[in-house]
């Protein structure tokens, strides 16, 4: 049987990994009593997770969203997509590189080595800004109208004209 410790975290990532989690489903998949279980999840509780219990025959437990992000754990898959993400949005010029590159900094540092040296290995390549011709920032709210035009499947059309020329405006 697990120390109380790490069941806390294998019932954590269990309710990570899925949406709706029946009370009996969970119990075996920890091998513990539903007692047991309804103690644990009591102790996620205390410590800040809101989980939430549903009464009866379809009833079971469900991480809610909190009110501060708690603790999250990732397999070593999503770990390094995040990393990966991350380094990608650092080099956006979408207004959010410092949050991104300090979240990444955040993640590399707790990560085990046989993590750090894989997303390390992965170089994302993106465009070198210059120092002498500084590049335009992308504005947050025109990548937000193209992810929801995206999101909708709208047909989207760009016009594009080299970096020396103005652009045309219809008359």
């Amino acid at each position: 049987m697990q120390k109380t410790s790490s069941r806390l975290l294998s019932l954590l990532s269990l309710l990570q990994a899925r949406r709706d989690w029946p009370g009996a489903a969970l119990a075996e998949r920890l091998d513990v009593s539903p007692r047991t279980l309804r103690r644990d999840v009591d102790r996620l509780r205390e410590l800040g997770y809101p989980v939430r219990a549903v009464k009866g025959p379809d009833g079971g437990y469900r991480l809610d969203a909190g009110t501060r992000l708690p603790p999250l754990l990732f397999d070593d898959e999503q770990a390094v997509a995040l990393a990966v993400a991350l380094r990608t949005a650092a080099a956006t010029g979408a207004g959010i590189e410092d949050g991104a590159a300090r979240a990444l900094a955040t993640l590399r540092q707790v990560m085990p080595a046989r993590l750090r040296h894989r997303i390390d290995a992965l170089q994302v390549t993106s465009v070198e800004r210059s120092a002498t011709r500084p590049q335009p920032q992308a504005d947050p709210g025109v990548l937000m109208a193209l992810s929801a035009a995206v999101q909708a499947r709208e047909v989207l059309r760009f016009d594009h004209a080299p970096a020396d020329h103005a652009p045309a405006h219809p008359a």
